[in-house]
């Protein structure tokens, strides 16, 4: 019997299971008090249904919203505010699973009132199950956990199923950008959205994916350099 606990059987599990998780620690150290607090008082306000009751539909989330934006594992929420308040008229859909991220994003929203975020503390794909299909007009993946060991690989967030849910929800023209600091993960990134039907690569050029886009938002994380490589940049549009 393999003593691999991601490959070891269980007899108390069904047969089948969900997908892998793709993250690692929800919470590395206590809560600030006054992100603590917000749990209790915004995050009611702001928090998404729960994706596992039944479909969501976005526009009964914001009615009116020009555009219907998700963002897969915001982290400390700076990139997710900031795109909101670049864009009031859209509505920011953000997934973290990490508590500390959520209490961090929940300052930000706060701080600057941001009226236009919705936030799901947990696996952003339950609520990509529940999502109709092309109702996404941007998908954002930022330096998503590498599992950059080759044994771990299985855990990468971005699998063909993944991507075949991305071409299911966003709209025609719809866009999808992928940014790691990591080389391989960029490699295995790009296979397995270029061989998903529907979705196109926009480069012409190496600077187009190795300089920022003009609207990229730099985050803390981004800052600190622990991959292997300057951040990589794939934008992908919804043929």
């Amino acid at each position: 019997m393999s003593s691999d606990p991601d490959t070891a059987p269980d007899a108390s599990s069904p047969p089948t299971r969900g997908p892998l998780r793709s993250f690692g620690r929800i919470k590395s150290r206590a809560l600030k008090p006054r992100q603590a607090a917000l749990f209790d008082t915004l995050l009611p306000a702001v928090a998404l249904p729960d994706p596992k009751a039944g479909p969501i539909d976005p526009a009964t989330l914001m009615p009116g919203a020009g555009e219907v934006w998700l963002e897969i594992g915001f982290g400390g929420g700076e990139h997710l505010a900031e795109q909101a308040a670049r864009h009031p008229d859209a509505l920011m859909i953000g997934c973290e699973p990490f508590l500390n991220g959520v209490g961090s994003a929940l300052r930000h929203i706060d701080e600057r009132g941001l009226k236009n975020v919705r936030i799901h503390a947990d696996d952003a794909r339950d609520v990509m199950a529940a999502l109709p299909d092309a109702s996404l007009d941007r998908i954002m993946i930022l330096f998503p956990d590498p599992w950059h060991k080759a044994r771990h690989n299985k855990r990468r967030l971005v699998q063909d199923e993944l991507a075949v849910e991305i071409a299911r929800l966003l709209k025609p023209g719809g866009r999808l950008r992928f940014v790691t600091d990591w080389k391989d993960y960029a490699d295995w990134a790009l296979e397995r959205f270029e061989r998903t039907p529907g979705l196109e690569w926009t480069a012409d050029r190496a600077d187009d994916w190795r300089e920022a886009p003009a609207d990229h938002v730099v985050t803390r994380y981004e800052e600190k350099k622990l991959g292997d490589t300057a951040p990589i940049f794939l934008d992908f549009v919804r043929t």
